[in-house]
């Protein structure tokens, strides 16, 4: 079924949702037949495969880009509007939160290393997403893990102090349920992204000394069409990334969790790892 899909001259893009542990091959396998990619986060399980399937876009000159929706949808994008016009004044910490109390199955993704689970790719990554995308590049990543008795990290946490001088504290868990909202604070005031902050939602803004207000971004359908879009518009200016959510702020989130994963003791059987 794959081959056929590949080869099949009608399919121009193909959206990558399989379980992370296949995201490399599947794409490589997509590129290298000609068809753009937008591949489901985490791209990959590590930066060396995330190279190669970079590499494969480039040298198949294919579009390429993960799927992290959060970054396309209203509630996000009013939160960097209002950072960027200065609502809150300079940005000074960020706390997010991302925690839910999962059915505990042993066989199932969340806690089979086989199958890439744990807190930390797949739902930690949206902590490490947000510091990224509004305090920049880390300058130190201090990092803990609760790692279970299936040896995945059933809990993480991590502060990230960037080269912005911001410090963000970070904390995800697949056993017990949290607030699951993000906190930007501010010399002015601050921004709260109200729960579940990763998909389109409501926020409130608190500048000092000022009555709340409030925005409210909840929508009929999923929330994956911002991100569809996105690409639809890069395939029809001739990009093979896009400008909004670049191949390099992969890397750099990537990057961020191969560091936390050294830190913690996060590991996968070879076979998951291997490029």
């Amino acid at each position: 079924k794959r081959k056929k899909l590949v080869q099949d001259p009608d399919v121009e893009v193909v959206y990558i949702a399989t379980r992370h542990i296949r995201h490399y091959k599947n794409s490589i396998l997509c590129l290298n037949n000609g068809k753009a990619v937008l591949c489901e986060k985490p791209v990959a399980m590590n930066l060396a495969q995330l190279k190669l399937m970079l590499e494969a876009a480039r040298k198949n000159n294919r579009f390429f880009m993960e799927a992290l929706w959060t970054r396309f949808i209203p509630s996000f994008k009013k939160c960097l509007e209002l950072i960027n016009e200065g609502a809150i004044g300079e940005v000074k910490l960020i706390d997010s939160d991302f925690s839910f109390q999962a059915p505990y199955d042993v066989e199932g993704r969340l806690f089979n290393p086989v199958l890439g689970g744990g807190a930390l790719l797949d739902i930690g990554i949206y902590p490490a997403f947000l510091a990224l995308e509004i305090a920049g590049k880390p300058k130190s990543i201090k990092s803990h893990a609760k790692i279970g008795p299936t040896h995945v990290d059933e809990s993480c946490s991590v502060i990230i102090e960037h080269e912005s001088g911001i410090l963000s504290v970070l904390y995800s868990t697949l056993v017990a349920n949290g607030r699951t909202e993000s906190l930007i604070l501010g010399s002015k005031g601050r921004i709260r992204i109200n729960t579940m902050w990763h998909i389109p939602t409501t926020l409130d803004l608190f500048k000092n000394g000022a009555e709340p207000e409030h925005f409210e971004f909840r929508e009929e359908g999923s929330g994956y069409e911002h991100e569809a879009e996105e690409v639809m518009r890069c395939l029809d200016s001739g990009k093979i990334q896009s400008d909004i959510f670049t191949w390099q702020r992969s890397i750099d989130l990537i990057s961020v969790l191969d560091e936390i994963r050294k830190q913690t003791g996060i590991v996968y059987p070879e076979e998951v790892e291997r490029i």
